[in-house]
């Protein structure tokens, strides 16, 4: 007997890589952000988590510690992010995004929002709010678990 939450389930992953997809193309049409969706997500990581690693990257975006490291790396030459010794490990290297970090991220925001918006601007006032309820619902049960 299938459990009460198999049918959100299936939806879940029905549309979430459909909306993924569509972001993903927003972010590469707006090519003067300069962001690829790896490249914002770290970012988003980074201003988020304060004192977060490589390694915590690495485990958000699912890739590979050399994989990561590249992507930073690439971050960081181009002054969006900078590395710095922990204080209590200096093995530790802590990521802290710098503010043209912090401008690319909200420029990259801003234009994807304004795209997402124009298209559930198709949506009516009642479906937009379940909409918005269940964006809520699921900030809630999947914060902290990546």
């Amino acid at each position: 007997m299938p459990g009460k939450g198999d049918e959100c389930a299936r939806e879940v992953l029905d549309v979430v890589p459909t909306v993924m997809r569509f972001i993903r193309t927003e972010m590469r049409s707006h090519r003067a952000l300069e962001l690829s969706v790896p490249q914002f997500r770290s970012l988003v990581i980074i201003e988020r988590a304060e004192g977060t690693s490589l390694a915590g990257v690495a485990a958000h975006l699912g890739l590979t510690p050399p994989s990561a490291c590249k992507l930073i790396d690439g971050l960081a030459g181009r002054g969006m992010v900078t590395r710095k010794e922990s204080s209590g490990d200096r093995r530790r290297v802590t990521l802290e995004i710098t503010a043209q970090g912090a401008q690319a991220l909200a420029s990259a925001r801003k234009a994807s929002q304004k795209s997402l918006s124009r298209l559930l601007g198709a949506l009516d006032a009642e479906e937009l709010s379940r909409v918005t309820r269940a964006m809520s619902a699921l900030r809630r049960v999947f914060e902290g678990r990546s």
